[in-house]
């Protein structure tokens, strides 16, 4: 188990992505994903209430719904640590305090919870004054009903600023972030965010740590995979990629591990890294990722060099 910094959350060192619950996971397959996760001593959720909005007859959040009767069913709500998000969602977009306020009322009442351990603003609102948003997480802490508070599509300028208004004025700040980060989408998270982070103390969960399953090594040359994320990796099909899978390869086979559990390995080697973010549909993908490897400093540097 890890502490996220700047904060008293202890997390198992994968945080399973409830992205696919209520979307390519129905509820039953849904909870065998969450009760061989817990088995294996895994306690750290992410969901978000725009979950899974996209898929023709969702409403939004339906990941949260699965994830609320799972619990209430297994009454391991204080065993768990719940990560949700706000502003994507249609029926209630934004970071403008009004919002916020009332989907963190709708987020928990899906999750059949009285708190949310860390509530995300699940991207940045311009429109919306700083000390608006982060008056709203006051409000909601000083109530109990959140925790912590932490940041998702952010750019590096937009962290730091909010970082900075948070000291100057007594507000609650963003004690995480979650971007995409992964090792075929290294930038702009290297360059720009990780500075900020490690100068701030804080620590990154990055989504798409499986480059959207590209990095769990099914895609290889001359196969078709059927499934509701190929389109998304065909940016990765190419020289570089299958080079990324052959290097994976052979250092699984030094750890007898998966391949996404190396790929998830490297992610956890980036000092600004805490807890990368993963999903299974089944429970054979749960444990194809559920293994934590600790690389070699040769190994990260191989896989640095063919990324």
């Amino acid at each position: 188990m890890i502490t996220i910094p700047e904060s008293d959350l202890v997390v198992h060192p994968l945080c399973l992505g409830g992205n696919v619950f209520g979307w390519s996971a129905d509820e039953s397959a849904s909870h065998a994903v969450l009760d061989a996760y817990f088995a294996h001593g895994g306690n750290f959720i992410d969901t978000a209430d725009v979950y899974s909005e996209w898929k023709e007859g969702n409403s939004g959040g339906d990941s949260e719904k699965i994830i609320g009767t799972w619990m209430k069913a297994r009454g391991n709500r204080d065993k768990v640590v719940i990560a949700t998000k706000v502003a994507k969602f249609s029926k209630r977009p934004g970071l403008s305090a009004t919002n916020i306020l009332a989907a963190c009322e709708e987020s928990l009442n899906r999750l059949q919870s009285d708190y949310i351990d860390l509530y995300y603003s699940h991207e940045d609102d311009a429109k919306v004054p700083m000390e608006e948003t982060l008056g709203a997480y006051a409000q909601l802490i000083a109530q109990g009903k959140v925790r912590n508070i932490a940041a998702s599509n952010f750019t590096a300028a937009r962290l730091a600023q909010a970082l900075r208004f948070s000291a100057e004025n007594s507000l609650p700040s963003y004690i995480a972030v979650q971007d995409q980060y992964n090792l075929m989408a290294r930038e702009p998270f290297e360059s720009e965010t990780a500075p900020v982070l490690l100068e701030n103390s804080i620590s990154c969960l990055p989504f798409f740590g499986l480059a959207r399953g590209f990095l769990t090594g099914k895609y290889r040359p001359g196969i078709t995979i059927e499934s509701v994320r190929a389109a998304g990796v065909s940016d990765y099909l190419n020289e570089k990629g299958y080079g990324v899978i052959e290097a994976l390869d052979l250092i699984a086979k030094n750890h007898n591990a998966s391949i996404a559990a190396v790929a998830l390995g490297w992610l956890r080697s980036n000092p600004a890294v805490s807890a990368p973010i993963a999903s299974a549909r089944t429970v054979e993908q749960l444990n194809e990722i559920i293994q934590v490897v600790e690389l070699s400093a040769t190994e990260v540097e191989t896989l640095n060099a063919i990324s």
